[in-house]
């Protein structure tokens, strides 16, 4: 007998096909333009070898090896969920009698569901909140450093995370649109909360169809589709603040900054113009002095600069950016280079982040939240999400952060559920060394991930096929109902479910699931967003309703509605002020200055990146820029077990993009397996030639499952391709203290002995004989 369940997930919503209880294939979502591949990698995963079946405790946490031991090579015991219940909530119990609420870390960092109700974070933050508290993170992987910079310099994340300017509103009054990182086609495939509908290339194209010229500023030609026209301007990795310092310099040589915007809307213009010029420092920033830094030749520049003064311009940059060596700088200066141009808040014009950089961003849409799903205050202490090392490093030291002081706990617990630190994480190494400070480490996971093979108590969840869940974005105006299509695999359970059987052994459990069960949940989280809905003029159906239809859509804006971010403030500046200490555009922040970081000084600076290819006495060692990106054929480390992803490896490693004159310099060609390293750790990836790299820069995506050639070892080669044993570990700033991902040199050489096996996808060493 053959079914059909409506789903979502982040890749798409779709329709699953099941059949003799297994999901065979899937059906894209009729109302989507452009469906993406992936979501027919999704009965793979399902359905994957790599599934866990059942909780484990590793071998020796159950011997009492905990503190200081190496997690990653031990084998695993099997034990029944009355056990691992048990064994939790003492667990959880004497550590906060112990060490108090702080010692226990709740990271539970990812993407996981796409449904708002058993999506793992909230749930896990909220059981460990009703506890007493815990250490959490704040800020995201993805854009930390543009979170902790853009509210002291325009006084929001809108610009980074909300309705940004629409594309109706770049087709109608832009001509030109400079993209720093580009518009990778590969992003819009994805969307935390799913997608109802696929705009992200439809709307771009329709863009460069009416005349807007799109340039791709990026070291890499494929980060915008040939089919848009973009001109590409090949840039060295981690330099685009340097560009952006010498277009402000032509500018002002050519007396084209909009003097008029920079006195009535902007404070501190006087501070940068001296630093362009050279009058505060000694060193003007012309184009000749950035295309030494660069590689953009100098009549690039000016005339860049100088179309952006002729033209309606929108200026971006990717996400991508920010994940790098002081990435607050590129940020900073871009929206003072449109504040230049006096464009923030003129039609389809400005600057706005993230373009490029996830579906959604851009897409005409009414501004109604999302379905959300419950959630607690937690007591405890925030650390930026990037410094879990250092949190597990450098307990009672100071970290520094956005200008506070943080005291950073001892911790002895560390929490984690629906994420994989060992995939979005950089330094590897050094972070399997840190995780050894812990004296116990849970997981919960559908699948035998790296996190999953390096934690202590082992407790297996469902895929969301196996439960019923409403997917939804504020950037897709659908929202869907995820009917459960299969019976949870082997024991698996919600993570909603296991939570509430450890909070009724710690006393709490009817607080936690409020007597709700999941039925009543979906309906309390629907009906609650509905009567928001009612409020600004949505009328949305009934719960039964939408059940049973399987969707909702929200109505279109009309032709004429486009949205342009900073409208009001540009119209009247003392009427409509934005949200920083001046209440205008902050090129020179006071607040930031303050904090007395060197850096991330008072106005956007040139500062130079610990490891690029202007390093002259790094690069003698290692010569190649490894760019580490976001895959095309997985959701970061998602459905990495699955066909989509297989079928784009070589020989079963990660491919290695690479200038074939790069290649021909190490007698590498198409297909070699090759080791790709530097000091802190090593790969294998199989080389992939791409003429449309800048010559120096090699690319790898991340997500491949971290498969060390010697479980445990933190000094192993990883055999699969994690490009994360390689990058630095290093705040981008001790203002922003986002991941740096993007500053990594690297030698690559041939791979000349017996490839080893990949063993990333097959569950660990298990001990049926020992289960307890």
């Amino acid at each position: 007998m053959t079914v059909i369940k409506p789903h979502a997930s982040h890749w798409g919503y779709f329709d699953a096909v099941v059949e003799n209880g297994r999901v065979t294939s899937v059906r894209p979502f009729a109302h989507d333009p452009e469906p993406g591949a992936l979501i027919g990698a999704t009965p793979d995963i399902v359905h994957a070898a790599c599934r866990i079946d059942r909780p484990y405790v590793r071998k020796g946490w159950l011997e009492g090896k905990r503190r200081g031991h190496l997690r990653g090579g031990e084998p695993f015991v099997p034990v029944p969920w009355d056990r691992a219940t048990r064994l939790l909530a003492e667990e959880v119990r004497r550590t906060r009698a112990e060490h108090g609420d702080a010692a226990i870390y709740g990271g539970s960092y990812g993407w996981s569901s796409a449904g708002r109700l058993h999506h793992a974070r909230t749930q896990l933050h909220r059981f460990l909140g009703m506890g007493g508290g815990f250490t959490s993170s704040t800020t995201a992987y993805s854009y930390a450093t543009g979170q902790t910079l853009l509210p002291h310099i325009l006084g929001t994340t809108e610009v980074l995370l909300g309705r940004v300017t629409d594309w109706a509103a770049i087709r109608r009054h832009a001509k030109l649109m400079l993209c720093f990182g580009g518009l990778a086609a590969k992003n819009g495939v994805v969307n935390s909360g799913g997608a109802g509908r696929h705009d992200y290339l439809p709307l771009m194209r329709a863009a460069a169809a009416a005349g807007v010229r799109l340039v791709n500023i990026s070291p890499f030609r494929g980060d915008t589709e040939a089919d848009l026209g973009a001109e590409w301007v090949p840039i060295r990795p981690g330099t685009d603040a340097a560009m952006m310092l010498a277009m402000a310099h032509t500018l002002i040589e050519n007396g084209r900054e909009d003097r008029a915007f920079l006195r009535t809307h902007c404070v501190g213009w006087d501070k940068l113009r001296a630093y362009v010029t050279g009058e505060a420092d000694g060193t003007a920033k012309t184009p000749e002095w950035a295309a030494t830094i660069t590689h953009v030749p100098p009549e690039t520049i000016r005339r860049l600069a100088l179309e952006c003064a002729d033209k309606p311009t929108m200026l971006t940059a990717a996400w991508s950016l920010q994940r790098a060596d002081c990435g607050e700088q590129p940020y900073w200066m871009l929206a003072a280079l449109a504040a230049m141009l006096g464009a923030i808040g003129k039609p389809g014009q400005g600057v706005a982040y993230g373009y490029g950089s996830t579906n959604g961003v851009g897409a005409p849409r009414r501004a109604l939240p999302a379905v959300s799903g419950p959630s607690i205050r937690n007591p405890g202490l925030h650390i930026p999400v990037a410094r879990v090392t250092e949190l597990l490093e450098r307990p009672g030291e100071i970290l520094q952060y956005n200008g506070r002081d943080i005291v950073l706990p001892d911790i002895q617990m560390v929490w984690w559920a629906g994420g994989n630190p060992f995939h979005h994480h950089q330094d590897l190494p050094r972070l399997q060394r840190a995780w050894a400070r812990a004296e116990t480490v849970v997981v919960q996971e559908p699948w035998w991930t790296a996190v999953a093979r390096h934690a202590d108590i082992v407790l297996p969840a469902t895929t969301t096929l196996e439960r019923n869940d409403i997917a939804s974005s504020s950037r897709d105006r659908f929202v869907r109902a995820m009917h459960q299509a299969i019976p949870p695999i082997a024991q698996a359970r919600n993570d909603a479910d296991m939570l509430a059987d450890v909070a009724e052994e710690l006393g709490y459990r009817e607080r936690f699931t409020e007597q709700r069960n999941e039925e009543a949940w979906l309906r309390h989280l629907y009906d609650r967003w509905r009567r928001v809905c009612a409020t600004q003029g949505f009328e949305a159906p009934d719960f039964d309703a939408f059940w049973q239809e399987g969707h909702v859509e929200v109505p279109p804006i009309e032709p004429g509605e486009e949205y342009t971010q900073f409208a009001d403030f540009h119209a009247d500046p003392e009427e409509h002020p934005l949200d920083t200490p001046s209440g205008k555009v902050e090129i020179f922040s006071e607040t930031i200055h303050s904090f007395g970081y060197d850096d991330c000084p008072g106005h956007p600076v040139w500062i130079e990146p610990r490891e690029w290819l202007g390093a002259a006495e790094k690069t003698a060692e290692h010569p190649l820029h490894l760019l580490s990106f976001q895959p095309a054929t997985r959701l970061h480390g998602q459905l990495d077990p699955g066909r989509v992803a297989a079928a784009d490896k070589i020989k079963g490693r990660e491919p290695v993009l690479i200038h074939p004159e790069d290649a021909a310099a190490r007698g590498l060609q198409d297909g070699d397996i090759v080791r790709v390293f530097n000091a802190r750790g090593a790969c294998l990836g199989g080389v992939r030639l791409a003429d449309g790299l800048l010559r120096g820069v090699v690319s790898m995506a991340t997500g491949a499952w971290y498969d060390p050639a010697r479980p445990g070892d933190p000094a192993s080669l990883c055999v699969h391709g994690n490009p994360n044993v390689l990058t630095a570990d290093i705040g981008t700033s001790r203002l922003g203290q986002g991941p740096s991902a993007q500053s990594c040199l690297v030698q690559i050489e041939k791979w000349e002995g017996e490839l080893p096996p990949v063993r990333a996808h097959a569950p660990p060493a298990i001990e049926e004989s020992a289960a307890v």
